[in-house]
């Protein structure tokens, strides 16, 4: 029998165009108000004439404001925003694409949000979003939580919101990560998701790349083999996936190793380890906390990016991750890994 969407798709097709770029004009509207319509314009990849047309219609039904700062949305379209994310997922098939990618990638389960990371900033925050609603449904009781570093991991920290009385968290980092920009830390990323979820965290005080020599000094602190058996303890492992030479970049990685990188044509990183198109390990660093062989113990592993130029590090992590990985990405990198 067909769902009403399915008959609104095969007779009214227009109809549902409309429908999707309203919502996507409405949505864009809500992550960067006020915005101005030339801003959108550009964004969206709109006329300002065609803009102009759908903003006097969303105005008419009271669903945004127009301001000399700019347009936001109202308590209307908030509410209308809340009811259409689930509608829109099945109009634009991303249900069906997310069982597709899933059972590609050889993985539990894909989350899919709308849009394309690398073209609307505010398509982070839905990433962050949907990682803490899988949080917030996921774990019930006491539980340690690893978090790696980066921006979208701090995306994810700003999206949460204060634990239910039955959630007991403690946030820990996944790894070392001293060195790198503070607020992208994977400390200060704890912090922050302790904060906005009243919990607690530990820090690690250790840079992202060691030698030998200074970790086998490291571990002779009681303070630090403590963290580290904690970080072993995690039942749920958020991190995200980098592309291989942006991140020995933001490493401040040698020349040479760059050099050897590019060589081997590494596309993805994740954990210290650079992997390429075939998923082999073309590369590692040495790194303090989780390593790619423990995440086989740890019932949930949240891996979060997207943009469809994160496309080939993903699928090439993918290769390599444990089979319970939930991955949290937009329809932008899902597209282009389901094109293969």
């Amino acid at each position: 029998m067909y769902s009403l969407i399915d008959i609104q798709k095969k007779l009214l097709p227009d109809l549902l165009a409309v429908m999707q770029k309203r919502y996507h004009i409405l949505e864009y509207i809500n992550q960067m108000q006020p915005v101005g319509r030339r801003s959108l314009a550009v964004s969206l990849g709109l006329t300002e004439r065609v803009l102009r047309s759908e903003v006097d219609f969303l105005k008419t039904q009271d669903l945004i404001t127009v301001a000399s700062l700019g347009m936001s949305v109202t308590e209307d379209g908030r509410k209308l925003l809340v009811e259409l994310r689930s509608i829109m997922r099945e109009i634009s098939g991303i249900v069906k694409m997310e069982q597709q990618l899933a059972d590609k990638l050889g993985i539990q389960r894909a989350i899919i949000v709308s849009g394309n990371a690398d073209e609307a900033p505010w398509v982070k925050n839905e990433l962050g979003r949907a990682t803490a609603q899988w949080m917030k449904s996921s774990l019930h009781g006491e539980n340690i939580i690893g978090v790696t570093g980066g921006t979208t991991m701090s995306t994810v920290a700003k999206m949460l919101t204060p634990t239910k009385p039955d959630q007991n968290w403690l946030f820990v980092p996944a790894r070392g990560g001293i060195g790198e920009d503070v607020k992208n830390q994977a400390n200060t990323i704890c912090s922050q998701m302790a904060e906005n979820t009243d919990s607690k965290h530990r820090v690690l005080y250790a840079p992202d790349e060691v030698s030998k020599e200074m970790y086998e000094s490291m571990i002779k602190d009681p303070n630090f083999t403590e963290v580290l058996h904690l970080i072993k303890s995690a039942c749920m492992v958020l991190h995200g996936i980098g592309d291989a030479i942006t991140m020995a970049e933001r490493r401040k990685t040698s020349s040479e190793n760059v050099k050897k990188l590019i060589a081997a044509n590494a596309v993805g990183e994740a954990f210290g380890y650079y992997f390429n198109e075939a998923g082999e390990i073309v590369h590692k660093i040495q790194t303090v906390g989780l390593q790619l062989a423990d995440l086989t113990a740890i019932q949930h592993v949240l891996a979060v990016a997207g943009g469809g130029s994160k496309a080939k590090a993903i699928a090439a992590y993918m290769k390599r991750a444990p089979k319970s990985t939930i991955l949290i990405t937009d329809e932008g990198a899902a597209n282009q890994l389901l094109k293969g």
